[in-house]
């Protein structure tokens, strides 16, 4: 694995045809999202406005990157029923879509036949690999890169086959 690698911005900022997003989580902290996601479990109402501060370390990034023609995929597996996280983040998805992205939705019934990586990833370009790493809790624990191209073609073989078997965005309900 890769230590000294560029951030996530720069990152994406260097994908050229692709970047693929692999969530497997069914927990993540919430952590700066805590009054958004507070204010969804009470009401159901998502911050569905790109402009927000809730989206604005994010939204610039995808749009540099699809405006420079960057297909940008996110892929969910989700256990069913899903948890009070899943649904805020399929609540919030509109706007996943809304910048730029294609999120699609894998039932984790739907994958035990598939070789999955042990962590959340993105693939840039079919050539580099960030894995994410979390806690038991859902928080944050770092990342690391790898080009290594036997875990690359891994990750690759993996997303895409959780892609062809995964339900687009508007199809899936919680």
């Amino acid at each position: 694995m890769t230590q000294n690698a560029p951030d996530f911005s720069e990152l994406l900022g260097s994908a050229r045809h692709t970047a693929a997003h692999l969530e497997m989580r069914d927990v993540y902290s919430v952590g700066e999202e805590s009054a958004t996601f507070d204010r969804f479990l009470a009401t159901g109402e998502a911050d569905l406005d790109p402009e927000s501060p809730l989206w604005l370390g994010w939204t610039p990034i995808v749009r540099e990157a699809v405006g420079r023609g960057v297909a940008m995929r996110r892929a969910r597996i989700v256990s069913e029923p899903v948890t009070d996280y899943i649904r805020y983040e399929h609540a919030l998805t509109p706007v996943n879509i809304a910048i730029g992205e294609d999120v699609r939705w894998l039932p984790r019934r739907r994958a035990s036949d598939i070789a999955l990586p042990g962590n959340d990833l993105w693939l840039i370009d079919n050539r580099l690999v960030m894995f994410h790493f979390w806690t038991g809790e859902g928080d944050w624990a770092g990342h690391e890169f790898t080009e290594d191209p036997a875990v690359v073609k891994m990750v690759t073989d993996a997303f895409e086959t959780v892609w062809e078997r995964a339900v687009p965005h508007t199809e899936y309900t919680v």
